[in-house]
């Protein structure tokens, strides 16, 4: 084993689930050639997983084998390092709020950075692009229940409010009632309608 090859899996042993590796990191140490070739001869021998472009991670060890790093360990990742905020998707949260029994299909994430797909084997994870209501309050619980709503739609937000009145702490009601002039208007109203009654 070359030191090269020594010194990227050292690195990559002392990451957390979800952690990710560069080559330009290892630029010090030798000709990008040689370093893309050793990522890339690791990654055949399945000592690391190519997450997408310039991106790698240490697969996760356990009693039974060898595991992908789970999508959200992976997304806060690259939260903690970018300095972006990535959120589910309405489809996600709506689901997770108990607002809908659909199961998204796909795994969508919203993000404040640029639009990107990460693969985790075959599984594809996306980020896209979110706008300015979908990132609104981020990860907070009011800020879910702005994607899950728009998501909804107007046709079935009424309903939904009620429930997340019935669900949600103070607090939590407060900053979605209060969120309402950055908010579109059909989504605002209905808001204002659940919160009077």
């Amino acid at each position: 084993m070359t030191p090269l090859t020594q010194c990227i899996l050292s690195q990559a042993r002392s990451l957390p689930e979800g952690g990710l590796l560069a080559p330009k990191e290892f630029l010090h140490l030798g000709s990008r050639a040689a370093i893309d070739q050793t990522f890339s001869r690791l990654t055949r021998n399945g000592k690391l997983l190519r997450v997408g472009r310039g991106a790698y991670c240490p697969p996760v060890l356990n009693r039974f084998g060898t595991r992908r790093p789970t999508s959200e360990s992976i997304l806060k990742w690259i939260e903690a390092i970018s300095g972006e905020t990535i959120v589910a998707s309405g489809s996600a949260e709506a689901h997770n709020l108990g607002l809908t029994t659909q199961m998204p299909t796909q795994d969508i994430y919203l993000t404040s950075g640029a639009a990107r797909k990460l693969m985790l084997g075959n599984r594809v994870v996306t980020l896209k692009k979110g706008n300015r209501v979908q990132m609104l309050l981020g990860k907070r619980a009011a800020g879910k229940a702005i994607r899950a709503l728009a998501w909804l739609g107007s046709e079935h937000a009424a309903v939904a409010l009620k429930v997340l009145k019935q669900k949600f702490p103070g607090h939590e009601w407060d900053a979605l009632r209060l969120s309402c002039p950055a908010l579109p208007n059909w989504l605002a109203n209905a808001i204002r309608k659940v919160a009077a009654d």
